[in-house]
């Protein structure tokens, strides 16, 4: 630490993007920086922007950013004062950040108690509804058995959900239709909660047709200060993760909207939250809404709150890890415009959205007024099948939703990606969607738009034949020059943008 109570310099837990927006910050507060990376990983930007790096080793990440006795060895060597776990891998692990404070560190976020509180889905729950924040119909525990599976949905009626206890992402969860469908769903979720968390617990709850997904952005600090930042639209999901987000929410009034973030603030109050986390919400048709889970980091839509308020969350993490009050009160928070994030991955949406891997041959990325461009990646870098499929976040601001939208469409339309399909043709399809332009969307609005439902007029499936275009140029691009980068990489790129270039025209 420094004489003044501030850092010198700090270990980020972490990789690609969201390594490199921490580096950024760190360097504007003028804090050193100690990137860590895997074997894959070595030429990654974030391993040359900081001011030090350090190898884990091999590129699975049990082995790697798993691998807490690694990165608590490498932050002690380097002589930081504190770790930055990102978001993701580590970041919610109550153990890794217990571990953290012991090995005489700070840990930028939470307490591991908070953590661990809000970390247990089921526990969660049952401390929301003691405040009396709505909690969606469901088991005040883990399952202990099927039958008890199945008395729930015989009291509830079908559809049900199954939810790992410790889980997050999608993972571990199984939309149950029917009675005939729970035990081999029961079974299915457990293994997946088990693999994917190493907690085999699973809960239920009464499934919502069509809600909206809904998130208030909160820090606190720990003097028990708390203020939010506004609400995020987070409905365009597939396999239950979050592909755009937007702020404000297109459904949030003004009414609605003091309830929503009243309730986010009760919550961070009640488990006397430090740092910031976000606490999500489902929003049902009749408009009522339901606690969901809090999420104890940095989440990835950070993002289009600090476009609406002009506060940087990463420089806040940092200044309530050094024992620091928040510099700003509620009154103080001024949320301008509209801002929307498109997650760009390199995936097949034709295919599942299986995630991809490849090299970079071409890369070019938008820019002017009101546009960001966080990535972590780099012409000819590789993406590695070990890692999550994300390549960057595409965010714009405007003035009113309308000019945002037109913003987004219009940088969709300049990103440039050679090497791995990518699913940014999707993304311009979806913001040129006339149900997504009047805010009409729910989280299954994904599924219905591949399957048509949202293209009755033909408008829709007109821009998805262009957009599959695309996506299949991309990948047969990628195959033909993958194996030898340099090879002919000019002439693909110069028939990959014509081919492409028709095939929007068309759309």
């Amino acid at each position: 630490m420094r004489a003044d109570g501030g850092l010198r310099r700090i270990l980020i837990a972490n990789r690609g993007e969201i390594a490199l927006r921490i580096i950024r910050t760190c360097r504007e507060m003028g804090i050193g920086t100690v990137a860590v990376y895997a074997d894959p990983d070595a030429e990654m930007p974030h391993v040359r922007a900081a001011d030090e790096s350090v190898c884990l080793g091999g590129p699975a990440s049990k082995d790697s950013y798993l691998a807490m006795e690694k990165l608590i060895n490498a932050a002690l060597r380097a002589g930081v004062d504190a770790i930055h776990p990102g978001y993701g891998f580590l970041s919610e692990s109550a153990v890794f950040a217990s571990r953290v404070t012991k090995a005489g560190l700070l840990f930028i976020g939470p307490p591991p108690e908070c953590i661990a509180a809000m970390g247990d889905k089921t526990a969660a729950r049952r401390l929301m509804e003691k405040a009396g924040i709505p909690t969606i119909p469901g088991s005040t525990g883990a399952l202990r058995n099927l039958k008890e599976a199945n008395d729930f949905s015989r009291m509830q009626g079908f559809p049900v959900l199954l939810k790992a206890a410790a889980g997050g992402g999608g993972k571990g969860m199984r939309v149950v239709r029917g009675p005939d469908e729970l035990p081999r769903a029961y079974t299915a979720a457990r293994e997946e909660a088990r693999t994917a968390f190493g907690d085999e617990r699973i809960y239920i709850e009464k499934y919502l047709e069509d809600p909206r997904h809904i998130e208030v952005q909160i820090v606190a600090d720990r003097a028990g200060h708390v203020l939010h930042l506004g609400e995020r639209e987070c409905s365009i999901q597939r396999r239950h993760q979050k592909i755009i987000e937007e702020s404000p929410s297109p459904a949030v009034n003004e009414e609605m909207r003091c309830a929503v973030t009243g309730a986010a603030l009760k919550a961070a109050a009640i488990c006397r939250y430090e740092s910031a986390g976000t606490v999500e919400f489902l929003l049902d048709r009749g408009g009522k809404f339901y606690f969901l889970e809090m999420n104890t980091r940095l989440q990835v839509e950070h993002t289009v709150t600090e476009w609406r308020s002009g506060v940087d969350i990463v420089a806040l993490q940092i200044l309530i890890a050094q024992g620091e009050d928040l510099p700003l009160t509620q009154k103080e928070v001024c949320l301008a415009g509209h801002a929307i994030e498109c997650r760009l991955c390199a995936e097949d949406v034709l295919h599942g959205f299986l995630p991809a891997a490849g090299r970079i041959l071409h890369l070019r990325v938008p820019g002017g007024p009101g546009v960001r461009d966080d990535r972590g990646i780099e012409e000819g870098n590789e993406v590695s099948i070990h890692y999550d499929s994300l390549l960057a976040k595409l965010s714009v601001w405007g003035t009113d939703r309308p000019s945002a939208v037109a913003r987004m469409i219009r940088a969709l339309g300049e990103y440039e990606v050679l090497g791995v399909p990518t699913n940014i043709p999707l993304c311009r399809a979806i913001l040129l969607d006339p149900g997504f332009q009047r805010g009409d969307v729910t989280t299954g609005f994904i599924e219905e738009f591949l399957s048509g439902g949202f293209g009755k007029d033909g408008d829709s499936w007109r821009r998805m034949a262009g957009a599959a275009v695309c996506i299949s140029l991309e990948n047969d691009a990628g195959a033909r020059t993958g194996s030898s980068p340099e090879k002919g990489m000019a002439g693909a790129r110069s028939d990959w943008r014509s081919r492409r270039s028709d095939g929007m025209r068309q759309a």
